[in-house]
């Protein structure tokens, strides 16, 4: 492996390279098409190669913008937007930068979901790493010669098989981890040599694609049980081995293996589970925006979980600890949080209650208080309606399943009910802003797990804020990286929620917003990556003490924008 020799010089950024004429340009990382100068067209042996003309990289972000976007097809784009990764890197980090608004839908949800459906049909060109079964007992050799760079500090890491609300998508869930890292990259600021992507391909048990001549994934049945985790603890073993600075995002894991691969490694490896705890922090978060509205006290909330999977757990977690935080008891912690699966109230009395249930099950004698009979407290509205509840949180992958009667019942509770349908792709989302608006007078307080277009209402347009984990877990990445933290704490997944609940400022309070405009994503993912480096260091994770002065000194330097460097090369361009 070579390391990526970029320096800051007096005159700008400056990288020396390996390569030379032809390779140079097929070097997606290395290549700036047009935008290469005359003088180093000629020192780098690649006069004739391209038009006479040069380009600047704001010409070229004009140019390919409306290329790609003249597609009207949202996988088409996603085809595109690849397509410019996988030949000019730089540009298509700045073609993202500079349009996240529209890009951001392509290259993450909803429409990711789509394009690892589709992964195998239109695979072009390898991009991360594929770890299969076959690789057993030589995965750290796999990593250190197939990896492109040697100072890797981010991975995001999945097993392809819960992606999104779509299931085993084998290994077409790679373009999920490719995406994650195009948003750590652009909200973060991470250099993309120091991230890789990673596919832990054990396989599918989805027989369309077993059954498909075209499928290009490990073609047997998903490993399991013990054969599964070992090679996994392989895993963890060789990347930290040559990494040894990596910083792990767990992504799209099936529940069990989530939870259980989460506490495995947390204390091995700096690691975190997105879909559990990044959902749980934005929805803590987005329950804070709307106390800010309502001039409400966090402590006076009663949120309905609907939905009791990974997703429904992270949120559960997150919502009891800032009560905790905040000096709230145990009693209120839980009399504060109910939740719900498809059997109705998770309590402790049910028979057979899966054993991660019991962590947020509520007792049965407080369920007895409610007055629901068997029959009602599997009922949404009944259980709205009894408990009295003022937030409504979806996570359940049930699309259209918050109804009128649903929406409301909220609004019979509270003048401005939260209503947070986060199940994503739009295709599963519990209901549409539209409809929740139309059917509680316009009053709902909503974010969504996928992005929405503003809903217009008698008293003006009301924008749809996007309760997507974007807003955190770039934030999370860097302010780990930046702490040299050796394990990711709970109260550092806190500090992310908090952080992004205080980036709300007057005029998205003014706006009935719950999250921040996704143009902010840069400012908001450099104060979170703040709060998550300066929590290590209270939590005694960090490497060394530092204090904020020096962290935010540390964010600064560190991120990385979208511009070419000037390029040598350290070969002979006559060779």
């Amino acid at each position: 492996m070579d390391k990526f020799n970029l320096e800051q010089t007096s005159d700008g950024d400056l990288l020396r390279v390996n390569k030379s004429g032809p390779d140079l340009l097929r070097y997606p990382l290395y290549n700036k098409g047009t935008a290469f100068t005359h003088k180093e067209r000629r020192e780098l042996g690649i006069e004739g190669l391209l038009p006479a003309e040069h380009n600047d990289i704001d010409q070229q972000a004009r140019r390919i913008f409306r290329s790609i976007f003249y597609n009207r097809d949202d996988v088409g784009r996603n085809i595109g937007l690849a397509m410019l990764q996988d030949r000019n890197e730089v540009l298509f980090y700045k073609l993202l930068s500079e349009h996240l608004e529209e890009t951001m839908p392509i290259v993450y949800t909803p429409t990711v979901g789509e394009a690892s459906r589709y992964y195998s049909r239109v695979f072009r060109r390898g991009r991360g790493l594929f770890i299969t079964p076959d690789y057993k007992g030589r995965i750290e050799e796999v990593l250190r010669k197939a990896a492109p760079f040697a100072d890797v500090q981010l991975m995001v890491v999945t097993d392809n098989e819960a992606i999104l609300g779509i299931g085993d998508q084998g290994a077409g869930g790679m373009a999920i981890s490719v995406g994650k890292l195009a948003l750590y990259c652009v909200g973060a600021g991470i250099h993309p040599a120091r991230t890789l992507p990673i596919s832990l391909d054990v396989g599918t048990n989805n027989q369309g694609l077993l059954d498909d001549p075209l499928y290009l994934g490990y073609r047997q049945p998903r490993r399991s049980g013990d054969a599964y985790y070992e090679l996994v603890d392989e895993f963890v073993a060789a990347a930290k081995s040559v990494f040894p600075d990596v910083v792990i995002q767990w992504e799209d894991f099936r529940k069990d293996n989530a939870l259980h691969i989460l506490e495995r490694y947390r204390n091995i490896i700096p690691s975190f589970n997105d879909d559990i705890q990044g959902t749980g922090a934005v929805a803590s978060a987005c329950i804070h925006g709307a106390c800010k509205i309502n001039n409400a006290s966090f402590g006076d909330s009663r949120i309905v979980i609907y939905g009791a999977g990974a997703a429904g757990l992270g949120i559960a977690r997150q919502l009891r600890r800032q009560l905790a935080n905040d000096g709230h008891g145990a009693e209120q912690q839980t009399a504060a949080v109910l939740v719900m699966d498809s059997r109705g109230i998770v309590s402790d009395d049910r028979e057979n209650l899966d054993n991660y249930k019991r962590e947020f099950a509520w007792p049965a004698a407080l369920v007895s208080k409610l007055g629901l009979n068997e029959t009602s407290r599997k009922s949404l509205v009944d259980v709205i309606t009894a408990y009295k509840a003022t937030a409504l949180i979806g996570a359940s992958g049930q699309g259209g399943s918050f109804d009128e009667a649903v929406v409301k019942a909220m609004a019979n509770n509270i003048d401005q009910p939260t209503i947070l349908p986060m199940s994503n792709p739009t295709s599963i989302s519990e209901a549409t802003p539209e409809d929740v608006l139309k059917w509680s007078n316009g009053k709902a307080l909503i974010a969504t797990g996928s992005p929405f277009e503003p809903v217009i209402l008698k008293t003006g347009k009301q924008i749809i804020g996007q309760a997507n984990n974007v807003f955190v877990f770039p934030g999370i990445g860097l302010g780990t990286i930046i702490s040299g933290a050796r394990e990711i704490t709970s109260n550092m997944i806190n500090a992310s929620a908090t952080s992004l609940a205080a980036s709300l400022d007057s005029s998205d309070v003014s706006e009935r917003r719950l999250v921040p405009e996704v143009s902010r994503l840069w400012d908001v993912c450099g104060k979170v990556a703040e709060a998550v480096a300066m929590q290590a260091v209270n939590d005694g994770v960090a490497s060394e003490e530092l204090d904020q002065p020096e962290i935010q000194r540390r964010i600064e330097a560190s991120r990385w924008k979208p511009e070419y460097p000037s390029i040598e090369s350290t070969v002979d361009a006559a060779d």
